[in-house]
């Protein structure tokens, strides 16, 4: 399936029948509030499997998934797959780890929403995006999908990158973060694991 920037995959609260892989691009998974706010929980890259929420029979979609930019994606609705997970351990056990994975993944983000300053929100942020699209080359994020993405507001995400700026951790251009010193931003969580 190809979907272009803006699409919507698929819209919370629709019915969840599809298990989706990316093979291209980026998705942003978000929830929208009762007042209509749009709460961003996570950017996914190429990989990354989401749309879990489809193993429970009759369940709806807690979350809407739209494309970034360009993306690819395979499909698989899960009355294709139910007689694989009976024929395949290894699938039975990379699904469980995948719904394992998600678990500890919310984990996660509720630890950073109350336990993490706002130095070690975009820190721990930077760094994971540099591992997972960038293989050590450079971020490209607004400030603002920053701010949406670790909980804070834009000013507050612009205020902390210019101070890891002046004290040489990361290079700042036009939506494009370069990090420089890696040790100085694992040096801001030393205490968080």
């Amino acid at each position: 399936m190809t979907y272009h920037p803006q699409d919507i995959i698929y819209m919370q609260e629709d019915d969840a029948n599809s298990l989706y892989l990316i093979t291209k691009g980026r998705v942003r998974v978000y929830l929208m509030t009762s007042s209509g706010e749009e709460m961003t929980l996570e950017i996914l890259g190429k990989g990354r499997i989401f749309g879990e929420s489809s193993f429970f029979q009759n369940a709806l979609r807690p979350t809407t998934v739209t494309a970034i930019g360009d993306v690819e994606l395979i499909a698989c609705q899960l009355d294709h797959l139910y007689p694989y997970l009976s024929q395949s351990k290894e699938l039975t056990i990379s699904l469980l780890q995948l719904m394992s994975q998600t678990c500890d993944h919310v984990t996660l983000l509720l630890k950073k929403a109350y336990t993490y300053t706002r130095q070690e929100k975009i820190a721990s942020f930077l760094l994971e995006q540099n591992l997972i699209d960038n293989e050590g080359k450079q971020i490209s994020y607004s400030h603002e999908e920053i701010a949406s993405l670790v909980g804070l507001s834009r000013v507050t995400v612009t205020k902390v990158l210019n101070d890891f700026a002046k004290k040489g951790y990361i290079r700042v251009a036009y939506r494009k973060i370069n990090i420089i010193d890696r040790n100085g931003l694992v040096s801001i969580l030393k205490d968080k694991d």
